[in-house]
């Protein structure tokens, strides 16, 4: 059945006004996906993620397990890093969750420490509150089970220390 030319003429105004609303969208934040991305555990969390940090809207990525607020992005999630053993690196804990933080030159990498799979954080320096971030992620990283958590000095025994001689009773 051969066009004419009205409907020809109504197709193409609708067509040229689609691929316009498409290309109007913002493009996907590029996110390396992490080795253990597709950890099933990484599911649960990933729904429970914010729409919003602070004033950061969550974007579209380009990998699964992965999420991005703000443009430009001042927050990148990557779920299922390589979980991290013991550290002397500082470890905060909000709601629960243990982070092992690291201070870069322009960000913030904080990992969930005890969660396997781990969940990394990028947070930009003084770009976005890193306390309102931590708490607001928080609740979603604890949808993976801990199986431990940060320990300080203190607790843990110094094998080169020798115990304390006990007076004894006689």
């Amino acid at each position: 059945m051969p066009l004419n030319v009205r409907s020809w003429n109504s197709a193409v105004p609708v067509a040229a006004v689609s691929l316009l609303l498409l290309t109007a969208c913002a493009p996907a934040v590029s996110v390396d996906q992490a080795k253990d991305a597709n950890n099933p555990a990484c599911a649960s969390m990933m729904v429970a993620l914010p729409d919003a940090l602070a004033d950061a809207k969550r974007r579209t990525t380009s990998s699964q397990a992965t999420a991005a607020w703000g443009d430009p992005s001042v927050v990148i999630l990557r779920c299922g890093v390589t979980v991290p053993g013991p550290t002397t690196d500082k470890c905060v804990t909000v709601n629960g969750v243990d982070w092992v933080m690291k201070e870069g030159d322009d960000a913030w990498t904080l990992t969930t420490y005890g969660r396997d799979p781990a969940t990394e954080l990028l947070l930009s320096k003084n770009k976005v509150p890193s306390d309102t971030v931590l708490t607001e992620i928080s609740a979603a990283a604890s949808k993976i089970p801990a199986s431990g958590g940060c320990l300080g000095l203190g607790d843990v025994p110094n094998p080169t220390q020798s115990p304390t001689p006990q007076p004894s009773a006689g």
